[in-house]
């Protein structure tokens, strides 16, 4: 009997699912693949889009370069997920059944009950948060002068806060814009996980294209003009960009899957089955089992690890066979700061921390072979130079 697997999500975990499924299951099964979106969104290069607007043609991949003919794509918001009847609910009231589901849904930017800030705030999940946040700093620049600057505050000193911080400066450099650029971070340092080094290499390439770093303490409250840090310290804005941090989805709260009480997202082991042993979960929607304690980071060197993975378990699923245990491997960090980047402890690369040319070719590949690895060479040699 032909199973059908259904496939949730189109970002890293579940395009790296759908390749990883259809090579290992595709003769075996009927694959439907269901996302809101009709494209996949290289999402660690989306900050490319605040500068410029056109990248957005080489970061989001059309579904139909991806997958095989056979595989059956649905554009659809996921609603609920019935374990007992082993249906998939979307939004416009279709429904999908399934043998073994994969969540890969990803997740939402987290607000922490901070009062004002989702009202206030812009995020950066998707293309259309991207090309937004462009506009209003092209707008905001053309209303600002040399002596009265517009504003802008990036919360969160992590990747994506400083990625976009560095875009917003090349954005400014270029079109000479008067812009202030304020990156803020309530731990003590930019990149609140990376060692010493990488935290001093980043703060100072920060510093050097003016954008103006305060650590240690965190935004307590926003209002339309004003961003409130701390007991003491008021921060006016014309634009302010949050991305600090995550959280699940709407839809995982309902879903009757062990998952995190505060944050939704589902428990999964090393294996990636949950709490129901035909539904599984990678990427940002799950918190995945490791050894030593931590689940694996939401990264997306982690989401694409483990979906080289999750086909070979799904079919080992199918045959009563015992799974394979994924173990993430920190194959290094590049983090870009406009056209710069900075790089530390890559895989077979002899220097700790380093920025220059190699950095910046080095962040050029990993983000071109992942585009080859979905769709092909074409595709990424196309890519190459913007990213």
């Amino acid at each position: 009997m032909t199973e059908n697997v259904v496939i949730l999500g189109s970002g890293y975990g579940g395009a790296g699912a759908i390749k990883s499924l259809e090579q290992e299951v595709g003769n075996r099964a009927d694959i439907t693949w269901i996302s809101n979106v009709d494209h996949h969104l290289v999402l660690h290069e989306v900050h490319r889009c605040i500068r410029n607007p056109e990248v957005s043609e080489k970061v989001s991949i059309p579904v139909n370069e991806i997958k095989k003919p056979s595989t059956r794509f649905v554009q659809g918001t996921v609603t609920g997920l019935d374990c007992d009847e082993r249906t998939v609910h979307l939004e416009d009231g279709q429904s999908v059944d399934y043998d073994y589901c994969v969540v890969a849904i990803g997740s939402r930017t987290a607000f922490f009950g901070i009062d004002g800030l989702k009202e206030h705030s812009y995020t950066l999940k998707n293309l259309d948060d991207a090309l937004s946040i462009h506009d209003e700093i092209k707008s905001a620049a053309r209303e600002a002068s040399r002596t009265d600057p517009a504003k802008i505050v990036v919360g969160g000193a992590g990747l994506s806060g400083i990625q976009s911080a560095g875009e917003i400066a090349e954005f400014r450099k270029q079109y000479r814009a008067p812009l202030d650029i304020h990156l803020v971070e309530g731990l003590d340092n930019v990149f609140p996980p990376g060692d010493p080094e990488v935290q001093g290499k980043l703060t100072k390439m920060l510093n050097e294209r003016g954008i103006e770093i305060m650590t240690g303490e965190f935004i307590t409250s926003v209002d339309e003009d004003t961003v409130y840090i701390g007991d003491d310290t008021e921060l006016d804005y014309d634009i302010l960009i949050w991305t600090g941090g995550i959280t699940g989805q709407d839809c995982t709260e309902d879903i009757d899957l062990g998952k995190d009480d505060r944050s939704h997202r589902l428990h999964a082991s090393s294996t990636f089955q949950t709490s129901d042993d035909r539904v599984f979960a990678l990427g940002d929607t799950a918190l995945i089992d490791q050894t030593g304690g931590d689940p694996a980071p939401p990264t997306a060197q982690a989401a694409w690890q483990a979906a080289e993975v999750i086909g070979e378990n799904i079919r080992r699923s199918m045959r009563n066979q015992p799974l394979t245990s994924w173990t993430y491997e920190d194959k290094g960090t590049l983090i870009s700061i406009g056209d710069a980047a900075v790089a530390h402890n890559v895989v077979g690369v002899p220097m700790d921390t380093f920025g220059g040319r190699a950095a910046e070719t080095l962040k050029k590949v990993i983000a071109t072979r992942w585009i080859n690895s979905i769709t092909g060479l074409g595709r990424a040699a196309k890519a190459w130079p913007d990213m």
